[in-house]
């Protein structure tokens, strides 16, 4: 995250009264390596920038595990890490975070329910659901997810039992997986109706390594697969993530960061298409910040989604900024 290059393309926030909930980000309290330290100040930073930012969702991402202890146990920490970050955005002005999903080995089956429940202990009430990442793809080019998965994680027995149990607990499981991996999502979601399934930046159309350059080939199989899972019911999208580097725009490398507009010349109908096939109810729009930095500010983001959204209604825009999010992670 570089704060310089961001400044480069300078916007100021438009329909800066619209109430937003950010259903995705992530904190960290030292680099990871990948990504910058990025803790309440920052996010402040940023949710206070010009959007009317009311609520927040932090999303899982390896931050501040527990190093000793049960092996099972040691996500626990993220919770914890965060829950005091929240009782601090609650205690002072500007946006909350509201929620909190952390992640637990679902391939512990049954067992997995003494991990939510320190979760929910941990939580101070603000515990929604966790993500177990299944991101993994064979090209030795394409980053495997944090939490490392194996192959055809969604078939496993194990993690599906798992599922139920989650689900069982009232709680939702976000799903971050490339897009090949699609159809398995979809077979997953249908074996486990009950389950909230909350699928990350819109089904991560990727565009480098072996796809890089394929933006067409891609899109051939990435479109029919998010109608399928569209289909079903138990299934809503996150809508953003397109600052991703990975997902091959390229606007990493641009001496100036892209305006909104440029960034709708790239996503606009990619969007359309996923909020057209799910429905505004069942789509939320996230920031998937800092992580999306890679490619845009906050502001710029929002402006995008603002802009994007201009062809719906009153209703409709209104489920996409803060209803779904809201509806979704139980946010009074």
């Amino acid at each position: 995250m570089d704060r310089q290059w961001l400044a480069r393309t300078p916007e100021a926030a438009i329909e800066p009264e619209l109430e937003i909930c950010d259903p995705h980000h992530h904190l960290w309290s030292v680099p990871t390596g990948r990504y910058p330290r990025y803790e309440l100040e920052d996010l402040r930073e940023d949710t206070g920038a010009g959007h009317n930012v009311v609520e927040t969702v932090f999303i899982d991402c390896g931050a501040n595990y527990r190093s000793t202890g049960p092996e099972a146990l040691r996500p626990v920490g993220e919770t914890e890490f965060v829950a005091e970050r929240a009782a601090r955005s609650e205690a002072t002005p500007g946006a909350r975070i509201a929620a909190i999903v952390g992640h637990a080995d679902l391939l512990l089956g049954d067992a997995v329910r003494e991990v939510l429940d320190a979760h929910l202990d941990a939580a101070g009430g603000r515990f929604r659901g966790i993500r177990h990442t299944a991101a993994w793809d064979p090209s030795p080019e394409i980053p495997t997810s944090h939490s490392s998965p194996p192959p055809h994680l969604y078939a496993d027995e194990r993690f599906r039992r798992g599922l139920a149990v989650l689900a069982g607990m009232g709680l939702t499981f976000e799903a971050w997986q490339f897009h090949p991996q699609l159809g398995e999502l979809a077979d997953v979601a249908a074996a486990v109706p009950q389950a909230t399934i909350i699928v990350n930046h819109i089904g991560a159309p990727m565009g480098i390594g072996p796809y890089a350059g394929r933006h067409d080939e891609v899109r051939a199989r990435w479109r029919p697969a998010m109608a399928r899972l569209a289909t079903l019911d138990n299934v809503v999208l996150k809508v953003g993530g397109i600052g991703m580097a990975r997902f091959g725009a390229g606007f990493d490398a641009w001496e100036h960061p892209p305006s909104s507009d440029e960034l709708l010349d790239h996503w606009g109908d990619d969007l359309r298409f996923c909020i057209d096939t799910f429905g505004p109810q069942r789509c939320m729009f996230e920031s998937n910040y800092p992580v999306d930095a890679e490619s845009a500010s906050y502001v710029v983001l929002w402006n995008a989604y603002k802009k994007l959204s201009a062809v719906y209604d009153e209703a409709e825009r209104t489920a996409l900024f803060r209803g779904t999010a809201r509806r979704v992670y139980r946010i009074g």
